[in-house]
């Protein structure tokens, strides 16, 4: 098990609390047995979860602990909560209070995290307008979590992550036309890199395969509809294969994620964020995970939003939730056994 290996449990944050996160972490904590999730532990919210979870029918006790190392001992027979920060759970109504707890617990988790109190950080969904309104100065977690680790936001690198499918975007939260002038053959390669040593490290696949997307239609057509393959795409997977790296392309994005063309590498990494997105949700959206690679820490969290329109309704699905608390708890177990 993950947590034996590590000694610590995990730290979530608890996210929107207007959105389905809570609901979610509380729906997880119920199937701890079932799934075999390693201990985890919640950054503020008792009362909220309280709520959320009686509001979706489960029977989840809630613990407050002054330490994260009490986790372990009180995870079998209640949720942990550490931290006095609450808001009352209302469903549906983002608010200032709610953006608020949720910064507060994603700060606090991910310092946890880095002083060593807890293997590894799994995040909640996250309204990024709202963060906004409260000093959030960062288009997403990723790159919050890059500048609290104190690396450069490109060296913090998304992958999404199913059953079927692992996935990455050269460019993330961007205007589509502003991708072309974006991609570099040091970017690609700087991203590509990084996968290839989180595979191995996090995911021990001992000789990671990258299939390159290309970025116009048909990865340009020998030029005719762009040129952005043969100027950089094709040269930086030149200098991967020069590096060692297992890397193929560019491979036009409409035929890569057929089954057949999956079986052929461990991960898709493309160019801008709907090409690296669209298949991986069409594929895997209630087991899709949100890795940020490149971390000195480990990073998860389930890959959809906050989902303020289903929220307290009772149907959202908590596979992503656990399959997040999974893969981290699997990760730390991994770097915990290399050192």
């Amino acid at each position: 098990m993950p947590d034996a290996q590590t000694g610590r449990p995990l730290a979530c944050s608890i996210g929107d609390p207007a959105g389905v996160g809570p609901e979610l972490i509380c729906k997880a904590w119920t199937r701890r047995e079932a799934e075999g999730l390693p201990p985890f532990f919640v950054v503020g919210g008792a009362g909220l979860l309280a709520q959320a979870a009686s509001g979706r029918g489960l029977d989840v006790p809630i613990e407050v602990i002054d330490d994260a190392a009490d986790a372990a001992s009180v995870f079998g027979e209640a949720l942990p909560v550490l931290g006095s920060g609450d808001i009352d759970y209302s469903p549906a109504e983002p608010s200032r209070g709610g953006a608020k707890l949720a910064l507060d617990s994603l700060e606090s988790a991910t310092g946890l995290v880095m002083l060593g109190e807890a293997s590894g950080l799994v995040t909640g969904p996250v309204s990024k307008g709202l963060l906004a309104t409260v000093g959030f100065e960062h288009p997403g977690q990723t790159e919050f979590l890059a500048h609290a680790c104190g690396i450069a936001a490109d060296e913090a690198v998304m992958m999404l992550a199913g059953p079927n499918l692992r996935t990455v975007p050269i460019t993330v939260h961007c205007a589509l036309a502003e991708v072309a002038a974006m991609l570099s053959i040091r970017l690609i390669g700087r991203k590509a890199m990084i996968v290839a040593e989180a595979l191995a490290r996090d995911f021990g696949i001992e000789r990671p395969r990258l299939a390159i997307s290309g970025l116009n239609p048909h990865a340009g057509e020998d030029g005719k509809f762009g040129d952005e393959e043969a100027r950089i795409i094709v040269p930086a997977i030149e200098a991967l294969r020069a590096a060692g790296i297992e890397a193929s392309g560019p491979h036009p994005a409409d035929a890569m994620f057929t089954p057949r063309a999956r079986a052929g590498y461990d991960v898709a990494i493309c160019m801008y964020h709907d090409q690296a997105l669209v298949p991986l949700k069409a594929l895997d959206f209630d087991a899709g995970v949100n890795v940020t690679l490149g971390l000195p820490i480990v990073r998860t969290s389930a890959d959809h939003g906050t989902a303020f329109d289903i929220a307290g309704k009772g149907i959202a699905d908590a596979g992503a939730t656990i399959a997040a608390i999974r893969m981290a708890g699997e990760m730390a177990a991994r770097r915990a056994m290399h050192g």
